[in-house]
């Protein structure tokens, strides 16, 4: 049985108003896969909200808002798994510390606990220049 293969590139200026095409990509993404036998339109409202929280963190906090800054998002599906990583160029932070539940009405972190309840895997690491927020959902 033969399984989809994508792969997306993007790199867009950091700024909040690029985050509605970032989720958008994601959601056509999940509707275009011909070989998944889950509910697409979950899957699809799944990576707009991973997509856009994540890019959302990246500019507002680890890029710290600065304008010459970009955000560079990867997609790949390979092998029944969703890859998305988000670069940033930021000092990093700890992500264990947001994976747990919070107190609803605290902003600081409610996206980092969303993608842990999302995907299956979750990994922030360095890079050469910055981080990366590596997220994998079994498909």
């Amino acid at each position: 049985m033969s399984t989809d293969r994508v792969a997306v590139d993007v790199k867009v200026p950091n700024q909040t108003r690029y985050l509605c095409l970032i989720g958008h990509i994601g959601e056509n993404i999940a509707r275009a896969l011909k070989h998944y036998g889950g509910d697409k339109e979950k899957l699809a409202y799944d990576l707009n909200l991973v997509l856009t929280e994540a890019v959302a963190n990246a500019i507002r906090h680890a890029n710290e808002g600065d304008p010459s800054k970009e955000v560079h998002i990867e997609i790949t599906i390979a092998d029944r798994q969703l890859v998305l990583r988000v670069y940033d160029h930021g000092q990093g932070f700890d992500i264990g510390q947001f994976a747990a539940p919070r107190h609803p009405m605290e902003e600081h972190g409610r996206g980092i606990y969303i993608i842990h309840n999302v995907m299956d895997e979750v990994v922030y690491r360095p890079t050469d220049d910055g981080y990366v927020l590596e997220m994998t959902k079994n498909l």
